[in-house]
């Protein structure tokens, strides 16, 4: 677990490492500082708020995006809501650097969210 991050939804840990990659569970949209405020509005939001939420779960293991090898999305309007993800989701990452990618339509992610995002990262060896 992370001191700093964000609450969990249900019994898990925030990452769990093992043969130096690194799998960060799915983190909501949710403030950490404030985690019963409403969720952001919109999927963009939503987004910027899981990315900052992942960003907060690599730092506590001494990781940031540059290390994430692949994420998977889970998109509750996914016909809605895959364009702007596409749109918004390279702004995270260095040019030419994004991660490999799932992108999945889903029913229903807890909290009532819009988007669940997990990755898995690999720490390097220098």
């Amino acid at each position: 677990m992370v001191s700093d991050g964000p609450r969990p939804v249900a019994p898990f840990s925030h990452a769990v490492e093992a043969g130096g990659f690194v799998f960060v569970t799915g983190q909501m949209p949710t403030d950490p500082a404030a985690p019963d405020a409403p969720l952001p509005e919109g999927v963009e939001a939503q987004t910027r708020r899981v990315v900052e939420n992942l960003k907060v779960v690599l730092a506590g293991v001494g990781l940031d995006l540059g290390d994430v090898t692949m994420a998977r999305i889970y998109l509750t309007h996914f016909e809605r809501d895959y364009a702007a993800l596409n749109a918004l989701w390279p702004s995270f990452f260095e040019p030419g650097k994004l991660p490999a990618r799932t992108t999945v339509g889903v029913t229903g992610l807890a909290v009532g969210a819009l988007v669940e995002i997990d990755l898995v990262a690999r720490r390097s060896n220098s």
